[in-house]
């Protein structure tokens, strides 16, 4: 996997792929959303091509209107159908708020299981194209709090190919969480052969001894960056990448700490009532025997996304910044 140019598939792409392979296996899948139609300006161009091979009726072209497309898709959901809702930016998701807190996730609950909601939201996130406030939120941290609700959020093609695949599987509502400065930054090879990643299972990036550094989405690669440094100066990190954020893997997580016996958070969300300190609190409860150190978080600042270059490379967690906060946890005991 790399973040350089090369012939192998774009994060983009498979995202893309899993869209096309989807709505190709599952008739019942259809593709609502703003732009998403072959004359509109896609989105990275992710929903380009698809309208003219499934029809106006599948990929639906929908008014910049938040709350009306998630409803129409929540509907639609409840009458049998699988839809995608492709939302530029998850910025938007508060214009939603309504029928995916309030409908979408508690419909299940509130109808004793009679009814169900297999719909997925599609939404950019995250920093790094100096956005500001207006497009650059990551917004998992609202709606981690919601039961009923699963979101994921993928740090490669290969995961994001996989999961999104799961996630349009699923019978429950999914926020599916794509990082925009990965779309066309990350390219990795691609099995030819159908793949389906569970939801709710983390994965190992880098095996270490001595802390673990738990993270997810664009934050995965400074973490490993940071690993690399760390080992020239004889420390051990770990790097677990969460991959769904909503169920948390609880199990991979305590595995970690079993042997490293210490934890950095990481997310590029703000930090107050982020989900690191769900994640800090879950291991105290759960996990304190194994704990040498207490847990530490890193995240970006209680303050608005700046816009200007040099801000939002002073605002965001990095490499250096999470290698020394490594150092500090090893320090504390």
């Amino acid at each position: 996997m790399e973040l350089t140019n090369g012939a192998a598939t774009t994060y983009a792409q498979a995202v893309s792929d899993a869209l096309r392979e989807e709505m190709e296996r599952d008739s019942s899948v259809i593709l609502m959303g703003e732009d998403v139609g072959d004359r509109a300006h896609s989105h990275q161009a992710i929903t380009s091509g698809l309208q003219a091979r499934f029809g106006a009726e599948r990929v639906i072209d929908m008014p910049v209107t938040q709350s009306a497309l998630v409803g129409a898709a929540v509907g639609a959901a409840i009458c049998g159908l699988r839809p995608v809702v492709d939302l530029p930016d998850a910025d938007f998701l508060s214009g939603a708020f309504n029928p995916i807190v309030q409908v979408a996730a508690k419909m299940h609950w509130r109808t004793a299981g009679k009814l169900r909601v297999p719909l997925v939201i599609r939404c950019s996130s995250g920093m790094g194209a100096h956005d500001g406030p207006w497009h650059s939120q990551n917004p998992e941290g609202w709606f981690a709090h919601v039961p009923g609700l699963k979101i994921v959020a993928p740090a490669t093609p290969y995961d994001a190919k996989g999961l999104l695949k799961a996630a349009i599987r699923d019978d429950n509502p999914v926020l599916f969480l794509e990082h925009h400065y990965l779309y066309r930054r990350l390219r990795e090879p691609l099995p030819k052969e159908e793949y389906v990643i569970p939801l709710g299972r983390a994965e190992v990036r880098r095996f270490g001894e001595q802390v673990t550094i738990i993270t997810y989405g664009a934050m995965v690669y400074h973490a490993l960056e940071a690993a690399e440094t760390l080992e020239t100066e004889g420390i051990s990190a770990e790097v677990l990448d969460l991959r769904t954020l909503a169920p948390l893997d609880h199990a991979a997580i305590a595995e970690s700490l079993a042997h490293t016996h210490r934890a950095l958070i990481v997310h590029e969300d703000t930090l107050t009532a982020g989900l690191g300190a769900e994640i800090a609190a879950q291991i105290a409860e759960h996990c304190f025997t194994d704990l040498r150190t207490p847990v530490m978080r890193l995240a970006a600042p209680d303050v608005p996304y700046p816009a200007a270059t040099e801000l939002e490379a002073a605002y965001l967690p990095d490499a250096a910044r999470i290698a020394e906060k490594v150092r500090r946890v090893l320090c504390a005991g």
